[in-house]
């Protein structure tokens, strides 16, 4: 049985998105170099787009109206057997630190291989 640690970052900002990828790939390359875990991404993942009408003024006009979208770009970074002392890594906060305006969510997934009888 196989262990994946599958961490996807989220931001409302690309610069700082990417930014943030940078750097944990960075220091993390350094890491896994002598613990046998590979990694793979960053996977860019559909990006979600809100759009949403105002009301331009709150008394008049109803057919005046402002078009606001807000766009949230996502990553996904994938740990294939990571060791013991990765995974208490990934659970130290201070590690995973976010930039403001960045969120990191960390998922920890079992696979299980099945072989074909022929």
């Amino acid at each position: 049985m196989e262990q994946e640690i599958h961490i996807k970052i989220e931001a409302f900002d690309c610069s700082r998105l990417e930014e943030y990828i940078r750097k944990f790939v960075r220091e993390f390359k350094d890491k896994l170099k002598h613990s046998g875990t590979r990694l793979s991404g960053p996977i860019a993942l559909p990006r979600k787009n809100f759009k949403f009408n105002v009301n331009r003024s709150p008394h008049v006009d109803k057919k005046s109206r402002e078009q606001l979208e807000r766009r949230t770009s996502k990553r996904l970074i994938v740990l294939y057997n990571p060791t013991p002392t990765i995974v208490q890594m990934l659970g130290n906060s201070s590690f995973l630190s976010p930039l403001p305006g960045v969120e990191v969510d960390s998922k920890i997934k079992k696979v299980i291989k099945f072989r074909n009888k022929e």
